[in-house]
């Protein structure tokens, strides 16, 4: 059965019910009203498990290993469930992304001056290496990354119209704007995820820095301290 013949049964289902409903209420008895109860659980079964069955094939299978690297970030049961369905959306609209920046020559010319695409999914591993992370993220999951899935798309339809005119260019030129400027954004949310990452490397290279300077000191000290002996 198809998603379409599968929510247009769920719709006449539900439309059912309401009539029942209404005829229950103009004619109300005990048995009448058990019946109506009954249908009603059906149909919230028979919703939950479609929830369910959509929501399994969305979230791959928890493995060991992933469930292991989770807790040891200090993550609860609820917060892995959360993590887990917000990055496997987020793994679709980037997919999507990558397939409509692929689409045109404009799209694609946008995406390799800035590393749209590339930058999305920089950003997706990084979340998933570190999911305590995820709170840095929020312009990048609920706001840039949507909006160009959404831009690009419209773009796209715009620019598959068959007859265009002067306002069609005018509106492809002015959405090719934005989708550049929003792709900068993107780009910048991936500096700001893993700016700490890039203050700790600074911080080891001067620590080693001073270490390689001492060991040199040190090395010369000696050197020095031969020659006086030796003299």
């Amino acid at each position: 059965m198809s998603l379409k013949t599968r929510k247009q049964k769920n719709k006449r289902f539900f439309y059912i019910l309401i009539t029942l409903t209404i005829v229950s209420l103009l004619f109300a008895n005990g048995d009448f009203m058990t019946l109506l109860l009954i249908g009603w659980l059906i149909y919230l079964v028979r919703y939950l498990k479609g929830r369910r069955r959509k929501t399994i094939k969305t979230i791959p299978t928890l493995t060991e290993e992933k469930s292991q690297h989770y807790y040891d970030n200090g993550m609860t049961d609820q917060q892995i469930d959360f993590f887990r369905e917000t990055m496997a959306h987020t793994k679709k609209m980037i997919v999507q992304l990558e397939e409509n920046m692929a689409a045109t020559s404009k799209l694609r010319a946008i995406d390799l001056r800035n590393d749209t695409v590339k930058a999305a999914k920089a950003t997706f591993k990084e979340l998933v290496k570190e999911p305590r992370k995820l709170h840095k993220a929020d312009q990048f999951l609920y706001t840039h990354l949507p909006n160009l899935v959404d831009l690009t798309g419209k773009y796209l339809e715009i620019d598959g119209h068959d007859l265009k005119n002067k306002a069609t260019y005018q509106a492809l030129e002015k959405s090719a704007t934005v989708i550049n400027d929003v792709s900068l954004l993107l780009v910048a949310d991936y500096q700001a995820i893993v700016a700490d990452d890039l203050e700790e490397l600074d911080i080891e290279i001067a620590i080693a820095e001073q270490n390689m300077a001492r060991e040199k000191e040190l090395a010369s000290f000696e050197t020095e301290t031969e020659k006086e002996q030796e003299n």
